[in-house]
């Protein structure tokens, strides 16, 4: 599970780094001949609400490691095999730091790439003549990473319910599952409203 997070975390800052060369290039060679008055018209602000989800996360995972941390024994386990019973252990100031390094990691990512791209307001120009927000599109990229967060989160509570009381949770597999499912069902509400949103759009726009 760290291994697919740190590749999920990778990949992210790379896909976030890449995108900010790339646009970032395209929005120099758009903007020589312009003023610099214009170009701050079309920066877009940062907001907090574009993060919101995994700053919440990541506090939610604060509060709950400082009141967990004195019911937790020195060594605590952290995998455990099929039946639930644990194999493999860790000092709890281990597990606390790795939990909570990763939910800084994935909110700082968060926020860099959602920082990034409201440098580069020109983007999304070509979004006007659909009619949807750049707002709108900030906020999804940047709450999208709490669904990994929410897989952190999960996984430090169910360690902690375990080593604190001898009982799990629920089974990771079924949590995944969960998260996938309405992560599925989000995407797809959002691509169907895009999708309306710039056929009615399209449709009311006179011809030539």
């Amino acid at each position: 599970m760290t291994g697919v997070l740190i590749g999920i975390f990778l990949l992210g800052l790379g896909c976030g780094a890449g995108a900010w060369f790339i646009f970032r290039r395209r929005l120099v060679v758009k903007d020589k001949g312009l003023s610099k008055q214009t170009s701050a018209r079309e920066t877009l602000p940062f907001r907090w609400s574009y993060i919101i989800l995994p700053l919440a996360i990541l506090i939610l995972s604060i509060i709950l490691s400082a009141y967990f941390y004195h019911l937790l024994p020195a060594k605590t386990a952290y995998h455990f095999k099929l039946d639930g019973t644990p194999d493999r252990w860790l000092s709890r100031e281990m597990i606390m730091v790795w939990g909570l390094t990763l939910q800084v990691c994935l909110t700082l990512l968060a926020g860099a790439i959602t920082w990034g791209v409201t440098k580069l307001g020109i983007v999304f120009r070509q979004t006007e003549s659909t009619g949807i927000k750049p707002g709108g599109i900030l906020s999804l990229m940047g709450n999208m990473m709490a669904l990994p967060q929410l897989v952190v989160c999960f996984t430090m509570l169910d360690i902690f319910s375990y080593n604190s009381y001898q009982a799990h949770i629920m089974q990771m597999w079924i949590f995944l599952v969960i998260i996938l499912g309405l992560a599925t069902i989000g995407i797809g509400v959002l691509l169907t409203f895009i999708y309306s949103r710039a056929k009615r759009q399209a449709i009311s726009q006179p011809k030539d």
